[in-house]
């Protein structure tokens, strides 16, 4: 009996297991920190990139041009079949439609576990709750995570390992554009970076009673190398921050969102940006999102490129291990300054 008891109390951690009418004060941000949805700026244009022109040279100029400009771009024909894309999808809200009692077997709140249901960002040490459930799973190497994911929906690991393999083949792809629009060889990220973790976040936003009291997930950078982001083409939720102004990224057909993360402003010796984003959240319908990030090996000494530091541009972030890195941004707050700070030359 004890264990369904408890298994009933961490089923109600999640906020995706009810239809909630009002907002637990524990998700109501201060008035400072709100997100102010009427000031966001609702179709500014985020730079879109088409992998399937011929004319290389003009994409990694692009792609170069996004980079600096904003640290985020979507893609159109990046390879990708449509059918994996959809089948991701709906796996997904398959999942989070289970009973509480089956979800509830996955849950945790232990950041250190590689596979786990949970909710919020880090429950264990923050004061105000974020309106998500997520699952988190680990991807690379397949065969070492898969036993342990979930086996409900049945589809599920053969769903999500085939989305999983095709999400780091085009991360590998766009390595290679991004090296080149450094000016660096074409193989220097994916070498640098050494032999990349994959993990990824099956997020779902509830409907939220009060969109303008909280977040999805408050503003913040990602600490990895790159993520790649299945956005729900019907609901809109994901903003990034330019020149002050939050910006509305909205779905485009078809297209994934690409996002630098921390190790990419370092590594270019802050040429190109990991820009502050956030997702915000609607009382009309439920967003679901699937971010896949591909992460540098946890030894491997990162920093600037060393053919990007001269007499003009001296290095501006000191060398250190992704582990290193790693353990700090778990340390502190999602939204405190900008992680990359800490490792300044």
């Amino acid at each position: 009996l004890s264990i369904s008891l408890s298994r009933a109390g961490m089923a109600e951690q999640l906020i995706s297991t009810a239809v909630h009418h009002t907002l637990p004060d524990s998700y109501v941000r201060s008035e400072a920190d709100r997100p102010r949805l009427d000031e966001v700026v609702p179709d500014a244009d985020i730079p879109v990139v088409d992998l399937a022109n011929p004319d290389r040279a003009a994409v990694v100029a692009q792609i170069g041009a996004a980079c600096s400009s904003h640290g985020f771009f979507q893609v159109l024909n990046h390879g990708l079949p449509l059918e994996v894309m959809l089948a991701a999808m709906a796996v997904a809200h398959d999942f989070f439609r289970l009973s509480p009692e089956e979800k509830a077997k996955l849950y945790s709140d232990d950041p250190a576990k590689k596979m786990r249901l949970s909710t919020s960002f880090n429950v264990r040490k923050e004061t105000v709750h974020n309106w998500r459930d997520y699952l988190r799973l680990h991807c690379h190497p397949l065969e070492q995570f898969v036993p342990e994911w979930p086996a409900n929906p049945p589809p599920f690991r053969d769903v999500m390992s085939t989305y999983c393999k095709e999400v780091r083949q085009l991360g590998f792809r766009l390595y290679a554009m991004i090296s080149e629009s450094l000016g660096l060889e074409q193989d220097y990220i994916k070498k640098v970076l050494g032999e990349q973790e994959q993990h990824m976040a099956v997020n779902f936003y509830p409907k939220c009673p009060s969109p303008e009291l909280t977040y999805g997930l408050p503003a913040h950078t990602d600490p990895n190398a790159l993520t790649i982001l299945m956005m729900d083409e019907q609901v809109a939720g994901l903003q990034v921050l330019k020149e002050g102004r939050w910006i509305a990224v909205n779905p485009r057909p078809n297209a994934l969102v690409i996002n630098l993360g921390d190790q990419f402003q370092a590594l270019s010796n802050g040429r190109y940006k990991s820009v502050w984003h956030r997702a915000v959240v609607n009382s009309d319908r439920p967003r679901m999102s699937i971010a896949s990030f591909l992460c540098p090996c946890n030894s491997v000494k990162l920093g600037p490129a060393e053919k990007l530091i001269g007499e003009k541009s001296p290095a501006v972030y000191r060398n250190y291990t992704y582990d290193e890195y790693y353990k700090k941004f778990w340390s502190r707050n999602l939204d405190q300054e900008h992680c990359l700070e800490l490792f300044r030359t």
